[in-house]
C-alpha cells in the first residue's frame, strides 16, 4: 500500500508536543506530554499558537520583509524569476523539503488535533486561564491564514477540518480539491468564529500577538481576493465552472458566480469598516513641508514622523495603524535582522523606473499631465514635488543617516551619509539593483554589522482595510463610482501622501494609454480610469510590503505582458553617467559592452535607462525575452508525486486530486498554455 498518510499529511493521530509558556521546569518530561496531561490551561494554548505563527517577517540576513516585492514590477533583484519565462518554470516530482511543498498539510493537520481538543474543553469549563478563549481564536486564525496561503497559489484545495485515521479510504476521501469559492466561504466560517466567539482586541502580549482587528484585516483581504479572482478570472478554467475547469459538475451544483461575488465584496466592505473604525491612520508630519524636496534626514520627517517610524522604530506598539508587529531583542535573547542594515547599502533590490514613474505630483496629477515634474536627469529631480510616500520611501543621495556624528579609527568625527551616487555596482546583496533606493524601513540607528537590527517589523497595518474597502466599493460598480465611504477613505490617504483629496483631479487626467502600469489591464482590456487610479493608489500605498504580486495575479493584469524590461534610473543621460570613476585613475568604471565582464547595460543596445535584465547578453534568456506571462502561471502546479501516491497503478490521470489548468502531470514539463 502506498504511504498516503506520509506525504499527503492529512490529519493523523498525534500531537506537537509543546510546553507550557511559563514553568518550564515544573513540567512533566516531554515524552509524557499528551492531550492528558496538555491543553488544559490558556498557557498551554498560547505556547502552542505562537509554535504555528508563520508570519513574513525579517530574520536573518538580508532586506527582510522589504524584499517581498522582489521579481514584479515594483522591485526586482539581480536575479530574475524564471516564472517571468514561458517555459522555465516547470513541475516537480517533488520538493526536498515537505514545508516548501504547497500541498503540505502539516500546519493544517496540526491545527485541527489541537482545536477538537480545546474547543470541547472550553465549553465544559475545563481549561484554566481568563484568556483561554483568545487563544483559541488565535488557533481558529491560523487555520484560516493557512488555508488562504493555499488558496492563493492552488485556488481549488481539500478541506479538511477534523483528525483523520491513517486508513487510505479515508485519507483518499480527504485529498479530494474543492471548489475555490467553498475554499473561501470556509476560511471565511473560521475568521468569524474567530472574530465573534474568542479573540479579543487587547490579549496579553498587546500587539505582538494576534487580535481581532486582526482577524477582521484578514478576513476582508480574503474576501477582496476571492471576489477579484472570480469575477476577472470568469469564463476561464481557473473558476468554478469555467471552460476547461477540472473539477466535478456535481462540486458546484447551484453556482451562482455573480451572487459569490456580491457575497465576498459585502464580506470585505463590512470587515473593512470595523478595521477602519477601530485603528485611525497614523498622522505623515512631512504634509507640512511646503519644499521641492521634503528633507527626509531631519527627525520630524524621519523618526519623528508617526507614518515613517511606524515602519522602523524599535517599538511599534503605540503606532495606531499597526495591528501586529514582532518585536526583536538583542541583549537577552539574540532575536535580531539585519534589514536596516541592507536598506543603507542597496540589499539586492531598486524599485523599477516604471513603478517610480507610477507616483503622482503634489497636484494630484500624473507626470505626464503635471508641469510640476522636474524629470529624471537626477536623482534629486525625480523626487521632487511628488507624493509624499515617494520622497518618504525612496533614498536621497547623500542624505544623513545618523544624527550624531560617527568616529573613524583615529577619533575624528565623520558624519554617517548615503552614497551620492547608488550603489549599482557592488556585489549582489549589496547592489542597489536598480539605482532607486528602498527607505522604507530604514531607522537612524548606525549599523556598522549586518545581523545586529532590533527595529520591530510590521505584520498587519490597518491601512490595507482602507485601500480594500475602496477597491470593493468600485468592482461593486464595476469601476464607474466608489460609495461615500470609500471616498472619505480615499481622501484620507491621498491627503497624507500630501495630493488632493478630491479623487477625481486625477481620475480626469489620467491617460491609461500613457501608463506603463500592469494594472491598467484585466483579462487583456483597459479597465476604466477609476479603478487603475484605485489599483494605483495601492501599489503606492504599499509599497515594499509584499502584496504586488498576489495582486496582480487575483486582477488577471498579466494576460497581455509580453517582452517588458524592468528598467532603473535614467544612467546615461543625466549626471550619474559621470560619478562612476576610479579615484586614482578618473577612468569611468562603468562597463556596457554587453560581454560576461559587462556591469551595466549598453546605451546604444537598451537606451538611456539601466537595464538590470540586459547587462550581460550571452546566457541570459530574460535579455530577449523580458518579462513575458502564460495564463497557467497565475496558479502553482502540484508535484507529481501526490498524483502516484493518490492514484491507481500507473495512470495518473485516476488520482483523486487534479492538476491545475495548463500543467502537465510529468515532471519537469512546461505548462500548456
Amino acid at each position: 500500500m502506498k504511504n498516503l498518510a506520509k506525504y499527503m499529511l492529512l490529519i493523523l493521530g498525534g500531537a506537537m508536543v509543546l510546553p507550557s509558556c511559563n514553568d518550564f521546569l515544573d513540567k512533566q518530561p516531554l515524552d509524557s506530554v499528551t492531550p492528558n496531561t496538555f491543553f488544559y490551561t490558556e498557557n498551554d494554548i498560547a505556547a502552542y499558537a505562537v509554535k504555528h505563527y508563520n508570519f513574513n517577517t525579517h530574520s536573518g540576513w538580508g532586506l527582510g520583509v522589504w524584499a517581498s516585492d522582489n521579481g514584479t514590477d515594483n522591485q526586482i533583484a539581480v536575479s530574475y524569476d524564471n516564472k517571468w519565462i514561458p517555459g522555465q518554470w516547470r513541475t516537480v516530482e517533488s520538493y526536498s523539503n515537505d514545508s516548501d511543498d504547497p500541498w503540505y498539510f502539516n500546519q493544517i493537520r496540526e491545527l485541527n488535533y489541537a482545536l477538537e481538543i480545546v474547543i470541547p474543553r472550553y465549553e465544559n469549563n475545563e481549561i484554566s486561564g481568563t484568556n483561554a478563549g483568545h487563544y483559541i481564536g488565535e488557533l481558529l486564525f491560523l487555520r484560516a491564514k493557512t488555508y488562504f496561503d493555499k488558496l492563493q497559489s492552488l485556488g481549488d484545495f481539500p478541506i479538511v477540518e477534523t483528525t483523520l485515521p491513517d486508513e487510505m479510504e479515508a485519507l483518499t476521501q480527504a485529498s479530494k480539491r474543492q471548489p475555490r469559492n467553498k475554499v473561501a466561504r470556509f476560511i471565511i466560517k473560521d475568521l468569524d468564529d474567530a472574530i465573534n466567539k474568542y479573540l479579543s482586541n487587547t490579549p496579553p502580549g498587546g500587539k505582538n500577538r494576534i487580535t481581532k482587528n486582526v482577524a477582521l484585516l484578514l478576513k476582508s483581504r480574503v474576501a477582496l481576493f476571492e471576489a477579484s479572482w472570480l469575477k476577472y478570472h470568469s469564463n476561464t478554467a481557473l473558476v468554478p465552472g469555467g471552460p476547461g475547469w477540472p473539477g466535478k459538475a456535481e462540486d458546484i451544483t447551484g453556482l451562482d458566480l455573480n451572487a459569490e461575488i456580491s457575497y465576498f465584496l459585502t464580506e470585505a466592505k463590512k470587515a473593512a469598516k470595523q478595521v477602519i473604525e477601530n485603528a485611525p491612520l497614523s498622522i505623515n508630519t512631512a504634509v507640512g513641508c511646503t519644499d521641492e524636496i521634503v528633507p527626509t534626514d531631519e527627525d520630524q520627517y524621519k523618526m519623528s514622523n508617526p507614518y515613517f517610524a511606524q515602519f522602523s522604530a524599535d517599538n511599534l506598539e503605540g503606532y495606531s495603524e499597526i495591528l501586529m508587529w514582532r518585536s526583536y531583542n538583542l541583549e537577552e535573547y539574540n532575536v535580531v535582522h539585519s534589514a536596516p542594515y541592507y536598506l543603507r547599502v542597496g540589499g539586492n533590490s531598486g524599485f523599477t523606473r516604471q513603478f517610480v514613474e507610477t507616483f503622482l505630483c503634489r497636484d494630484g496629477l500624473p507626470i505626464y499631465k503635471s508641469s510640476q515634474y522636474k524629470g529624471d536627469g537626477s536623482l534629486l529631480d525625480v523626487r521632487k514635488n511628488r507624493d509624499l510616500r515617494l520622497q518618504l520611501f525612496m533614498m536621497t543621495p547623500d542624505e544623513l543617516l545618523t544624527p550624531e556624528p560617527l568616529k573613524d579609527g583615529d577619533g575624528k568625527p565623520y558624519n554617517d551619509t548615503l552614497a551620492v551616487a547608488p550603489n549599482i555596482l557592488d556585489i549582489t546583496e549589496k547592489k542597489c539593483v536598480t539605482g532607486y533606493q528602498l527607505r522604507k524601513g530604514l531607522s537612524d540607528h548606525w549599523y556598522r554589522d549586518g545581523n545586529t537590527a532590533i527595529e520591530g517589523c510590521p505584520v498587519y497595518r490597518s491601512t490595507e482595510a482602507y485601500l480594500n474597502y475602496i477597491e470593493a466599493s468600485a468592482l461593486e460598480t464595476d469601476g464607474r463610482s466608489i460609495d461615500a465611504d470609500a471616498v472619505k477613505y480615499w481622501g484620507d490617504l491621498r491627503e497624507r501622501a500630501g495630493l488632493p483629496r478630491d479623487y477625481t483631479v486625477t481620475v480626469n487626467n489620467t491617460d491609461l494609454d500613457k501608463e506603463s502600469d500592469f494594472a491598467v489591464y484585466s483579462h487583456g482590456e483597459k479597465v476604466t480610469p477609476l479603478m487603475y487610479c484605485i489599483r494605483r493608489e495601492r501599489r503606492c500605498e504599499l509599497v515594499e510590503e509584499g502584496f504586488r504580486m498576489n495582486d496582480l495575479r487575483r486582477w488577471r493584469a498579466l494576460d497581455q505582458v509580453k517582452n517588458f524590461w524592468p528598467e532603473g534610473v535614467n544612467l546615461w543621460e543625466s549626471e550619474l553617467k559621470d560619478m562612476y570613476k576610479d579615484a586614482k585613475t578618473n577612468k569611468s568604471l562603468l562597463i556596457s559592452d554587453e560581454s560576461s565582464n559587462a556591469n551595466v547595460s549598453s546605451p546604444t543596445a537598451t537606451g538611456k535607462y539601466l537595464s538590470p535584465y540586459r547587462i550581460v547578453k550571452g546566457n541570459n534568456l530574460m535579455y530577449e525575452s523580458g518579462y513575458s506571462w502564460c495564463e497557467a502561471h497565475y496558479l502553482t502546479p502540484i508535484s507529481i508525486k501526490h498524483f502516484r501516491i493518490t492514484s491507481s497503478g500507473d495512470d495518473l490521470s485516476t488520482s483523486t486530486i487534479y492538476q491545475n489548468p495548463g500543467w502537465p502531470l510529468e515532471a519537469d514539463q512546461a505548462p500548456k498554455f
